[in-house]
């Protein structure tokens, strides 16, 4: 699976992620770091990667139009956290169960003590 992390996130957090077996990119390494986020989940989809974001409007926008794809890791309440904490809670989370949902088309929802998911489209 791979993952494309938005700029409101670490850009160490890819190099990190490559060490526990990830595919990862960051939008800045895309040249998207200015990118509208409907550029940004374009980018996701057309890479067939999950976006991992902690910006609600990805969700938003995933509803608005009834998206199938591509599936969205919300990160909530981890402001402060180190990205090395961000890259083990990631994952912890995102090869057990939710694989398949991410590979079907989802958002997640990933916090400190939370987990929610919701498959897409969303109606």
């Amino acid at each position: 699976m791979r993952l494309l992390l938005d700029n409101n996130l670490s850009v160490r957090l890819p190099g990190l992620l490559a060490e526990l077996g990830w595919v990862a990119e960051h939008v800045r390494d895309l040249g998207l770091a200015a990118a509208p986020d409907t550029a940004v989940l374009e980018a996701a989809r057309l890479r067939r990667a999950v976006l991992v974001s902690a910006d609600t409007d990805f969700g938003e926008l995933l509803a608005r139009t009834h998206a199938a794809a591509p599936s969205v890791v919300l990160l909530r309440r981890l402001g402060g956290r180190r990205a090395e904490d961000m890259a083990a809670l990631l994952t912890a989370n995102l090869q057990g169960p939710v694989r398949d949902d991410l590979e079907a088309g989802a958002i997640i929802v990933l916090g400190p003590d939370r987990l929610r998911v919701r498959r897409l489209p969303l109606w």
